[in-house]
């Protein structure tokens, strides 16, 4: 699992719960551009992805950088944000396809269980021909 946020306690936090729930975190990017070279180069099965992203001077957010980490790479993504009104998730779910939505605040238990539902339906989608 690659965790994508740009709040250092948010990634923080997040890395722990997942890693004490025993799913395996290979990095934490910050920027849309971070996070796209990070899946390229570690290949998770799962991204957990804000959906607004703040890097200075990029104008490319979790949304953009989840279309473009499941157009070159096939990995889906799980997006986590405060940020979830109609407008929002449309553009998400047309471009990015996610395996669901986590509002933020979340607590560790909610993430944990959001990060299993998307993992379980990951794999559903893998295995059933001609979904995805």
């Amino acid at each position: 699992m690659l965790i994508v946020e740009d709040e250092y306690f948010v990634a923080m936090a997040s890395e722990d719960a997942l890693s004490d729930a025993g799913f395996d975190v290979v990095g934490i990017a910050a920027t849309a551009d971070d996070a796209v070279a990070k899946a390229d180069a570690t290949r998770p099965d799962l991204v957990l992805m804000d959906v607004r992203l703040a890097p200075p001077g990029s104008a490319r957010d979790g949304i953009d950088a989840a279309a473009e980490i499941l157009a070159r790479f096939g990995i889906r993504s799980l997006f986590a944000t405060a940020h979830a009104d109609p407008g929002t998730r449309a553009r998400g779910e047309g471009a990015a396809q996610p395996l669901g939505w986590l509002s933020k605040p979340f607590s560790p238990e909610d993430l944990v269980a959001a990060v299993g539902a998307a993992v379980a339906e990951a794999r559903r989608r893998r295995s059933s021909p001609g979904s995805g």
